[in-house]
């Protein structure tokens, strides 16, 4: 089993900056891919970034040139550094792990932590 707990989340204005942190632990040996993904009140989960262990990433459009992953495999922690936020960028934020190569689609992710929430405010 994989366990994942994400931390950082909080409130900041528009424009501002925060970081989210996920720690893995667990089987952690099996875990290819992790990445990061929101969900806003009536909106569905979207993708946002993932990288895999051999340091290939893929962002959303919407978050492209403002959010960076980046991933620690020896600490097993998934970061996401995100700047220039909008209001549309608030959400619960999750984690997720997956042992194979996937998208970022949250129908092929098997392990989630369980969010943290941010809130943008103008």
């Amino acid at each position: 089993q994989v366990r994942l707990v994400e931390s950082g989340g909080g409130s900041v204005p528009v424009g501002g900056s925060l970081r989210l942190s996920c720690a893995a632990s667990g089987f952690t040996d099996t875990i290819y891919t992790m990445a990061w993904f929101r969900q806003a009140p009536g909106k569905e989960r979207e993708g946002v970034a993932l990288r895999t262990s051999d340091d290939r990433t893929t962002y959303a459009d919407s978050v492209k040139g403002r959010f960076t992953v980046s991933q620690d495999f020896g600490e097993r922690t998934l970061s996401l550094e995100m700047s220039d936020l909008r209001l549309e960028d608030t959400a619960t934020y999750y984690c997720a792990a997956s042992t194979w190569y996937v998208g970022l689609s949250p129908d092929e992710f098997k392990h989630w932590g369980q969010g943290t929430q941010v809130t943008v405010s103008s």
